[in-house]
């Protein structure tokens, strides 16, 4: 058998490295990062025997009250992309057949409820949903696709030949297997109703496309068989699944005349120093320092510190719930964690030992109860600064504030926190807010009043010292990130990739614009850009026209102007002034991570080609459209530092499959 096992955030299993959630990973902008997460994981996974891995999801975010937003990447296709990419290569690499999921839609559920209906319309599911799965197929060369639970258009994706065989075999020209997500074949007859047995659930999910059953074998067994038989079930359509499953055993070597099904006797390390050195790496590149007005932040080595909060002495705070503590070890708290996973609290002693450090819970995280205020009230008045330590716990189903079938109404701050926070900022102690959370919550009641705001999203098991380096200052904030923050709790789905009346204006009394968007995220050093120019003025650049197949090259300088090495993310957007469809104000295009010393400085080029100005047109077909366009070079979707003027000349061309997908960035030494 082609054995699987979850993989998302490390391997699944206990005593393996509890690497940080996809969405840190979108914070960190770093994919030969994720890359090398993921060959270590692939490697871990072999040395247990496994062959195929149950990831990446390459879900965009739609709706940040979805539970599963944790597992995602963030909010923008092209970001979801390159890293989901990247993860692949990466686990590919180690010889474990990857599964991209949820193929395809999951992430636009109605409502933001697990396995609601999708309402996105053709434009949308091919121009946002469908890009990540179309570069990690291409490529990442991934293996595997795991059909979505969910409907779109009253079509289930276990059942839609169109999506699983259309267009991801003959359009695609995908050639690997293609599994159903637990029981998704089963819940085309208890959940869909649209079949009315197993034997009918497995015909629509072998006519659609679906080679394996997964976990088990209840539509594929023995009333498939008797319906094929029958005459009810045509039997090409088995030959045709069992093909796919026997040539990919063969390129696994599991048909070769001496593969033995049994992995090296002997104990497995799996989670060695290695591994924790870039769980370690991964989570201290994924915090993002979201504000430090008055430089709150560093804290002072000796302050007196009032560590505040329900995720701040607890260890499954830093983690996501397919991290094997949190999805299984959960239902049996007698058993240890297998991991050693400081907390936030521990790490903040470590880190900082002359400083005078007291801990008071305040609240829990989900429970209303607020008769722990008046502790912590009174530790926060003692101090010189609190440190208010907020965010959720994952969990499965229910048992969580995040995580799979823990969709939530709003994004107010989960229980009595939001109120806690209040409570502490009332006291005048500057209040410096850490949240570990797997979807962003909105923060405009306290836009202002805090002395700082510092966003980890379940950092695995090397968050607490990674978040304390930051609050300590030993580690450099760099995160970006990759879901924008709201600022009031209603007013959902929005995510940053609105059309110009998705924005704000005059004709409504709603403004959707959040408080922190996408990309943001701040530094302890300073950073100096510098355009090469090649005319116009207040740093546009004017570019002369190139055609709709045609290319063109801009770079800047970054120079790290601070006393201290830090990491600046370039990124690079694009903005259609007229199509003859409405799209998006600006999208990203292309990014760069820098590392820089102190006075060092590196000059980024990137490779802008008209394939990627490509939408959807009025027809369905994929168009570059003539006219005009702005490159805007920005510290975030809302920082503008430098804008190319691009004019596209010649006719309407259609791109296909084999267009460009990605803006190579290279990088060169400046003196």
């Amino acid at each position: 058998a082609v054995a699987h096992e979850e993989c998302l955030a490390g391997v699944t299993a206990w005593g393996a490295t509890a690497y940080p959630v996809p969405l840190a990973w979108g914070a960190a902008f770093d994919p030969p990062l994720v890359a090398e997460m993921a060959a270590r994981i692939g490697r871990d996974l072999r040395a247990l025997g496994v062959h195929q891995g149950l990831a990446p999801v390459l879900d965009v975010v739609r709706d940040p009250r979805w539970g599963r937003v944790e597992e995602t990447i963030g909010e923008d296709p092209y970001l979801v992309a390159t890293i989901g990419t990247a993860y692949v290569r990466g686990l590919e690499s180690a010889g474990i057949v990857a599964t991209l999921k949820h193929f395809a839609g999951y992430a636009s559920s109605t409502g933001a409820r697990n396995l609601a209906p999708v309402r996105a319309g053709a434009r949308e599911f091919a121009d946002v949903t469908l890009v990540p799965f179309e570069m990690a197929l291409r490529e990442g060369g991934a293996r595997s696709v795991m059909a979505a639970y969910t409907e779109t258009d009253g079509v289930p994706s276990s059942a839609d030949p169109a999506l699983l065989t259309g267009l991801l075999r003959e359009r695609w020209g995908f050639t690997g297997t293609v599994v159903a997500d637990y029981f998704g074949v089963d819940f085309l007859q208890t959940l869909h109703k649209v079949s009315d047995g197993p034997a009918g659930s497995a015909h629509l999910a072998l006519a659609a496309g679906i080679d394996v059953e997964l976990p088990t074998v209840k539509c594929y067994g023995d009333e498939l068989a008797a319906a094929v038989r029958a005459g009810t079930v045509p039997e090409e359509l088995v030959d045709r699944a069992a093909r796919r499953v026997l040539l990919q055993k063969c390129a696994l070597g599991l048909l070769d005349a001496g593969w033995d099904p049994e992995p090296p006797a002997g104990p497995v390390d799996l989670d060695p120093p290695e591994n924790r050195a870039v769980a370690r790496r991964l989570a201290e590149e994924s915090v993002v320092l979201l504000d430090n007005p008055g430089g709150l932040l560093p804290l002072s080595p000796a302050a007196r510190i009032a560590v505040v909060g329900p995720r701040a002495d607890d260890a499954l705070a830093m983690l996501g719930c397919y991290s094997f503590p949190s999805h299984v070890g959960a239902q049996h708290p007698e058993v240890p964690l297998g991991v050693a996973i400081p907390t936030l609290l521990e790490a903040l002693r470590g880190e900082l030992p002359d400083a005078r450090v007291t801990f008071t819970e305040g609240c829990g995280v989900s429970d209303p109860d607020t008769s722990g205020f008046a502790a912590a009230v009174a530790r926060a008045a003692e101090a010189e600064v609190c440190v208010a330590v907020l965010g959720d716990r994952s969990g499965l189903f229910g048992r969580g504030t995040s995580g799979e079938g823990c969709d939530v109404a709003d994004l107010a701050l989960p229980g009595a926190q939001g109120a806690l926070l209040d409570a502490l900022v009332a006291t005048g102690v500057p209040v410096v807010l850490v949240l570990l959370t797997g979807r962003p919550y909105a923060l405009g009641r306290w836009a202002g009043r805090l002395g700082a705001v510092v966003q980890a999203f379940f950092p695995g098991e090397e968050g607490g010292p990674a978040v304390a380096g930051v609050l300590s200052g030993r580690v450099d904030p760099s995160g970006r990130l990759p879901v924008s923050v709201p600022r009031g709790p209603g007013g959902q789905p929005w995510t940053y990739l609105q059309p110009p009346l998705g924005l704000a204006d005059e004709v409504s009394s709603l403004d959707p614009t959040p408080l922190y968007p996408f990309g943001h995220g701040r530094s302890y050093t300073t950073f100096a850009w510098t355009a090469d120019a090649v005319g116009g003025g207040d740093g546009d650049e004017t570019a002369a026209a190139i055609g709709t197949d045609g290319g063109y090259d801009l770079s800047l300088t970054v120079r790290n102007t601070g006393g201290r090495a830090g990491a600046e993310v370039v990124q690079l957007y694009l903005h259609d002034p007229v199509a003859s469809v409405t799209r998006p104000d600006v999208r990203l295009i292309g990014y760069q991570r820098l590392e820089l010393a102190p006075g060092e400085a590196r000059r980024v080029t990137f490779g802008f080609h008209a394939d990627l100005s490509a939408f959807t047109g009025r027809t369905g077909r994929r168009i570059v459209e003539p006219g005009a366009l702005e490159l805007r070079l920005a510290a975030s979707s809302a920082d503008v530092r430098h804008t190319v003027r691009l004019t596209l000349t010649g006719p309407v061309r259609e791109v296909g499959p084999d267009r460009r997908l990605r803006c190579e960035a290279r990088v060169t030494a400046v003196q």
